[in-house]
């Protein structure tokens, strides 16, 4: 098996990003790794939630825990589900990450195979606020996948 996705903040910091800026990407970065790639549900709780977070994903309930909830039960079905990070932009308070994500290790790197994902995140004095997404699926599976999960709503807050 490959080992775990792994997020390198410094392959893709900006000069021209601010000092907030910078620091706003590392929030996301060591959020994402810690709950996305290696699935450490304790840290992420430990390290990230308690403030408010807003999501807009309709799947996802709300606040961070309400996340981790939600990718804890996706790992038991996919243990091997990760997010390969292709871009990083920030503007002032927003993160975004455009990601290859796929839910078997032999699959990562092949750009046929999972989905592709725009996560939005804005963050309030260094701690995340709330949280947008966009969603492709690329093959057969995935679009299955989206089509059997895609009717649950966990929140009622807007889409936009």
């Amino acid at each position: 098996m490959k080992s775990k996705a792994i997020i390198n903040v410094q392959n893709y910091l900006q000069e021209n990003w601010t000092e907030q800026e910078t620091e706003n990407v590392k929030v996301v970065v060591d959020f994402f790794q810690h709950l996305m790639n290696e699935h450490n549900f304790e840290y992420t709780l430990q390290n990230h939630a308690g403030g408010s977070y807003i999501q807009h994903n309709r799947a996802i309930p709300n606040e961070i825990t309400g996340l981790v909830g939600y990718v804890r039960t996706l790992t038991k079905r996919f243990p091997e589900y990760s997010f390969d990070v292709k871009k990083i932009f920030a503007d002032g308070d927003y993160v975004i990450l455009h990601s290859h994500t796929t839910m078997k290790a032999k699959h990562r790197g092949n750009e046929k195979k999972g989905f592709i994902i725009t996560d939005t995140f804005r963050l309030e004095n260094g701690k995340l606020a709330e949280h947008w997404d966009a969603i492709q699926p690329i093959d057969l599976f995935s679009r299955l996948l989206v089509l059997m999960t895609g009717g649950t709503i966990g929140n009622n807050n807007s889409t936009f």
